[in-house]
């Protein structure tokens, strides 16, 4: 393949296609199954609670009561009526659960306004078609004259919907159910409408989009007609009409037009430089790349050279990335002499796999060769599968795992590929490498279980597989799967277990504990260390959108640590992802062996920084060579180095 310098436009669109592509696989379509329990995916300012509505008036024909926190209406005709809040909102996100019996119906109505008619607001009615919002128009009693369904809006590409005139608006088509292979452990739950039982709504308008979410399903988006960008104002109503009685509980809101920067904060134990405050990589890694004896660090397309990480210079044209609507070319980096000429080289994945070579000594960019056409996977891994000495990458590519490696007679040709896994096991999220079965092999690893490596190695002959659910289906029910995945001995057994995150775009860190009958078959428990904001974490930790993972004995004691982070505006500056705006942190979550505690283990998190997050890659490297392991993350808030500062 010859030499080439890799287009900054080619490679976005690739990447824009490849993500539309994962979310179809992963995320926009939904089979069923069983269904979970609903969590909460952002931290309310208001939650209602006893048995007064003090702060609410009623419209309309609805007798109206609250008891222990839970709302009830009943309605006395068909019409029904409203129960109203006396403060108003614009910008809102909103959290219920509910039931309708009987012939009951119900709704939530937004920025409710006085209008010459009566009033108007925007609409969102959960039954069997989902949870479409609406424009909706009532007379002065509150009753309903008409509702307008509103145009198609929201996704990740928007955070303001567009005029209705420019033709610009992008609808993501709906497609049929993706087939999924019978014998993998996790089923997509259920997320439609249940008559006379408990549903889940949360619903945030923000802007001119409004998005629904009903039991934790996906998204349904509409733009708000009005004045672009400030459209509307006004309380929020609940409603109940048709024959029989609704009731709300876990009723929950905030105004999500005021976000918070926190006051910075940095772990006594680091030391942080931020070595470039452009957004232009999701990874970054560590190499001696101009062979003066000090590391250096690479973030997308520049080097920044140790020991002061003060000068850097282009392996390839940079282009600066707009955090709010533009995603970055490079989510991981990793470094070796892949030509063995003495001089470390860089290979980029995904959306390709790309492999720059150094030029050694002389002053010019890096020449760049496609070696992989597709890599399905937003986690890669670089390791030594088969124990040659030398590392392949792990990655996902037409729903299979699989690894790569070099053409022996030129790095730069086309790399050989071997299949490890079917079609249809492997997701955009989660990888993981390791000896599971303890046979001295490096076993594979997904949201989906592990594959133990065979004796001998074939191109085409796929690994045994284990179904193990590695992953979890909650908070929105979609891209299920971490980040790079653990395995190492947590609790002290001699069996290696694993830790990793649930699901990188919304809650849930969790480590399974291998365990061996008398057969010596081997299961897993998962123990879960941090849920959504439903839940009680360790250390009162929550956050989302865990999508860099590593991990590394931080602090010298001999036992692995777990250090992850939140990638911001992971997908680009809107409310499409849960908790999209919470705090940037990275944290490390320390292995304590307890026999006290589930398992044998507890992880203690301790905060890194709160103002960086991660990325896709979190690099853990001895950049001074202290013997203290360092911190490498480049995030859309910049590249930094966490220097550890040891005991």
């Amino acid at each position: 393949m010859a030499a080439h310098g890799v287009s900054q436009t080619k490679i976005y669109d690739i990447m824009k296609q490849m993500l539309v592509c994962l979310f179809f696989f992963t995320g926009f379509v939904f089979c069923y199954g069983q269904q979970q329990s609903l969590g909460l995916t952002f931290l309310p300012d208001h939650k209602f609670k006893g048995s007064g509505l003090s702060g609410w008036h009623a419209m309309g024909n609805v007798e109206w009561t609250a008891k222990d926190g839970e709302i009830t209406g009943k309605a006395k005709d068909a019409a029904g009526g409203w129960l109203v809040m006396d403060n108003g909102y614009q910008d809102i996100g909103f959290h219920a659960m509910f039931r309708a019996t009987g012939q009951a119906n119900t709704a939530i109505l937004f920025r409710m306004q006085k209008t010459a008619e009566g009033y108007t607001g925007v609409l969102v009615s959960p039954g069997k078609e989902g949870a479409l919002p609406c424009q909706v128009y009532l007379d002065a009693q509150g009753k309903e004259i008409k509702r307008e369904k509103l145009r198609p809006a929201g996704g990740i590409f928007y955070r303001m919907a567009p005029p209705p005139d420019t033709g610009t608006l992008r609808e993501v088509p709906r497609l049929p159910p993706a087939k999924q292979p019978a014998d993998v452990p996790m089923v997509r739950p259920a997320t439609d409408f249940r008559d006379n039982e408990w549903n889940g709504i949360e619903v945030f308008l923000e802007t001119n989009v409004i998005r629904s979410f009903l039991n934790d399903g996906r998204e349904n988006g509409g733009a708000v007609e009005g004045t672009y960008g400030i459209t509307g104002f006004g309380p929020l109503a609940l409603y109940v009409g048709g024959n029989g009685q609704a009731s709300f509980k876990d009723i929950m809101y905030k105004d999500v037009a005021v976000r918070v920067n926190p006051a910075e904060q940095v772990s006594p134990r680091f030391t942080v430089q931020q070595i470039s405050d452009m957004y232009y990589s999701w990874g970054a890694d560590a190499g001696d790349y101009d062979k003066d004896g000090h590391m250096d660090v690479v973030s997308g397309p520049y080097i920044y050279f140790g020991p002061d990480f003060t000068r850097h210079r282009e392996i390839y044209p940079a282009v600066a990335v707009g955090p709010s609507k533009e995603f970055s070319r490079t989510h991981i980096q990793f470094t070796y002499d892949f030509n063995n000429d003495g001089w470390p080289d860089i290979l980029n994945t995904p959306p390709i796999a790309t492999l720059y070579v150094n030029p050694g000594k002389e002053s010019r960019r890096w020449a760049g060769y496609d070696v992989l056409p597709a890599v399905q996977s937003e986690t890669t891994d670089f390791i030594d599968i088969d124990k040659d000495g030398k590392p392949e990458l792990v990655y996902a590519a037409g729903g299979a795992f699989r690894f790569a490696k070099p053409d022996p007679s030129d790095p730069t040709k086309k790399w050989i590929e071997y299949n490890v896994s079917e079609p249809g096991y492997a997701l955009a999220h989660g990888i993981g490498t390791g000896d599971i079965n303890g046979d001295g092999r490096i076993d594979i690893l997904g949201a989906n279980g592990w594959w133990e490596q065979p004796a001998e190695l074939k191109q085409n002959i796929t690994w045994k597989y284990h179904p193990v659910a590695f992953g979890r289906y909650k908070n929105r029910a979609s891209n299920v799967g971490g980040a790079l995945m653990a395995v190492y001995d947590a609790n002290g057994d001699g069996l290696n277990d694993v830790v990793c995150n649930l699901n990188v775009h919304g809650f849930g860190l969790a480590w399974f504990e291998q365990k061996r009958d008398a057969a010596g078959n081997i299961s897993f428990e998962r123990h879960i260390i941090s849920d959504d904001y439903s839940q009680q974490n360790a250390g009162d930790v929550t956050f989302s959108q865990a999508h860099g993972a590593a991990f590394a004995d931080i602090d010298k004691d001999g036992i692995p640590d777990f250090v992850v982070g939140k990638r911001y505006f992971t997908h680009l500056d809107n409310m499409y992802d849960p908790d999209s705006y919470g705090p940037p942190v990275l944290y490390w979550y320390k292995t304590v062996r307890d026999k006290n505690a589930p398992g044998g283990a507890r992880f203690v998190p301790e905060l890194i920084h709160n103002r960086s997050g991660a990325g896709s890659e979190v690099t853990v490297v001895d950049l001074n060579k202290d013997g203290a392991p360092d911190i490498i993350t480049a995030t859309n808030r910049g590249t930094f180095i966490f220097w550890n500062k040891g005991k």
